[in-house]
């Protein structure tokens, strides 16, 4: 029987590679996204030329209300055995200059979406005892990014929410981990000038979403797993 994979976030950049890779590990994928129809139908068309199923499920993760409309049917008798939390969005500003909206809208949707989604799902996988969910942060929750207060803190947050979680879940056999990308070419890092970037890394190139796909896929599949509350950076050793 096919197992389940839930992406949040899933119809571009890192999002799409991951249900991409776990697609060809033959996951079927509930593949959310918030409003980009059209991006979504791509890779819904991607994942199912790999022969598994895909369903498209829109909500803005910020909202509770949304979250629970959207994924509380689908798992009240049905455990993913898959959850990758990937949605996140920046509003970069020097704090001095940030917004409060600026601020609040990075919690809401990286952090406070967290939440909603995880609270919403969590105990189809404590009844099913089992589980895989994987969060993704980024470097900038790790050493932190000037002009990136918000995002930072948002990212930040959920490396400490992961590392708690795991602490709660792991003797349910789930298990919990968080990837941290670097500097991955998406539209999120498009604006940044790679020739100011690239001295920094030591791999001396710019991430791909395959990188950080192929590490989420691990997590996801390997039968011999003893990691659980880890943070496992893809930034060719931008972070060390």
């Amino acid at each position: 029987m096919a197992k389940t994979a839930l992406i949040i976030g899933g119809s571009r950049g890192i999002g799409r590679a991951i249900a991409l890779s776990l697609a060809k590990s033959g996951f079927n994928i509930w593949l959310t996204y918030k409003s980009n129809h059209e991006a979504a139908k791509e890779v819904k068309s991607e994942i199912e030329a790999s022969g598994v199923a895909c369903d498209l499920i829109p909500f803005d993760v910020s909202s509770y209300k949304e979250t629970e409309d959207a994924l509380a049917t689908r798992v009240e008798d049905f455990a993913p055995d898959v959850l990758v939390y990937n949605s996140g969005i920046t509003r970069d500003n020097l704090l001095v200059w940030m917004t409060r909206d600026e601020w609040d809208s990075v919690l809401s949707t990286n952090l406070d979406g967290f939440y909603n989604v995880t609270r919403t799902v969590l105990f189809s996988m404590l009844r099913a005892k089992k589980g895989r969910i994987v969060i993704v942060s980024s470097t900038s929750g790790q050493i932190g990014h000037a002009g990136q207060v918000n995002y930072s803190a948002s990212k930040a947050g959920l490396i400490g929410a992961a590392k708690a979680l795991a602490r709660e879940v792991g003797k349910k056999n789930i298990l919990v981990n968080v990837v941290a990308p670097g500097f991955i070419e998406t539209e999120l890092t498009e604006k940044i000038p790679k020739a100011q970037v690239l001295p920094l890394i030591p791999l001396n190139r710019v991430g791909r979403s395959e990188d950080v796909a192929s590490v989420v896929n691990f997590l996801c599949t390997e039968e011999n797993m003893y990691i659980h509350g880890q943070v496992i950076g893809v930034n060719g050793g931008l972070a060390m």
